[in-house]
């Protein structure tokens, strides 16, 4: 077997353990007068994967299991937090300890107290490290508040500390944030990646006679590329926006499964063609259900209106920034080895096959919520 094919293969079973929703977790803190409390929701998977709550490796964290390691959560994870009252550390002191379920699971919920020296602060800074040491794509979802008015951000490893001040609100810098995480977001989603690189995969081919032969203009190429991607945007950006803005909601498994689905049958077509004209089509179709999956992070912050559209055209905006990037990285590339035994037999035939063999993992994991990938 070729053994760039092998490399390809590798790199797309490799990418099916981080299929799934990103890490996040979400942080919300609130200042009234010298008053600063806070709340902090983090996945069980998360913590399991960092601490081990299965005692008896069931597969399932029961409320006794984490209540039993109470001590070791909040140790673990405040130790990874720090507020800063004008400049100075604050104490955090645990207050309960609760369970929520998120569109992604179940979530720790604990709740805490700051004291910054009993002084109504000017500043406050956060500084954030969980799970950075373990899992460098993890976020966390920052929302602070003060005096009925809220600001969000996004701590990552990149930007493990964010400040906040009296009076002070940038919106573009909010904006910015979440255009960032937008194209972050592009890029770590193996699913939504391998989808789009299915729909362009036959981009540069033409089906004559149930055969696929180059394409002779790129002209041709690049209208029927740009059909797919903007069907793609304009169907995903509508459920984003109503799934973010809480018109629609769908249970996270159907979406995660139909999401897979999408996967499957799009790279299948490349290998026995049933839809070869109306790609787009498939593309806008399908990308109602993506939309839904790119909208998880934004729904579950829980912002409030004005806030949330502002993060919303910035999240989405980003999306669109990271899936232009790929498809301007893939097509001039794919363009020019379109009639080559390579692009033919190994690109086109044997990667639609791994992606396919890869999306029925997903699939099944999601579907039957069983884990066949380690």
């Amino acid at each position: 077997m070729n053994t760039k094919f092998l490399i390809f293969l590798a790199f797309l079973f490799s990418a099916a353990a981080h299929a799934h929703k990103p890490s996040d977790s979400y942080l919300a803190l609130s200042v009234e007068g010298a008053s600063v409390r806070g709340q902090w929701d983090i996945a069980l998977r998360d913590l399991e994967f960092a601490l081990g709550l299965d005692s008896d490796g069931n597969g399932e964290i029961t409320w006794g299991e984490l209540k039993s390691k109470r001590k070791e959560v909040e140790s673990y994870a405040f130790s990874r937090l720090n507020v800063f009252s004008d400049g100075k550390s604050c104490a955090l002191s645990a207050a309960d300890l609760l369970v929520d379920d998120h569109s992604d699971g179940t979530y720790a919920v604990m709740r805490f107290d700051a004291d910054c020296g009993g002084r109504a602060p000017a500043s406050v800074e956060v500084a954030y490290s969980l799970f950075f040491d373990i899992d460098p794509t993890h976020r966390g979802l920052l929302r602070f508040e003060r005096g009925g008015t809220a600001q969000t951000g996004v701590l990552s490893p990149e930007r493990p500390k964010l400040a906040f001040r009296a009076g002070e609100s940038s919106p573009l810098a909010q904006f910015t944030d979440y255009l960032r995480e937008g194209v972050w977001h592009i890029w770590i989603g193996f699913d939504h990646i391998l989808f789009l690189i299915s729909l362009l995969l036959p981009s540069v081919l033409i089906l004559k006679n149930r055969t696929w032969k180059p394409a002779e203009r790129f002209r041709d190429t690049f209208w029927d590329v740009l059909k797919v991607v903007t069907s793609f945007t304009i169907a995903h950006s509508i459920t984003l926006s109503l799934a973010a803005l809480s018109v629609i909601s769908l249970p996270s498994r159907l979406v995660e499964s139909t999401i897979a689905l999408s996967v499957v049958l799009a790279a299948l077509n490349n290998l026995k063609p049933v839809v070869a004209e109306r790609r787009w089509a498939v593309a806008f179709a399908f990308g109602l259900i993506h939309g839904f999956g790119f909208a998880s992070v934004l729904a579950d912050l829980g912002l409030p209106q004005g806030t949330l559209l502002l993060a919303l055209v910035g999240f989405n905006l980003g999306v669109e920034v990271g899936q232009l990037a790929i498809v301007s990285a893939f097509l001039p590339l794919a363009y020019l080895l379109r009639r080559s035994g390579f692009y033919r037999g190994v690109v086109f035939t044997g990667g639609s096959a791994a992606i396919a063999l890869v999306a029925l993992v997903w699939l099944a994991e999601r579907s039957l919520d069983v884990k066949l990938w380690p």
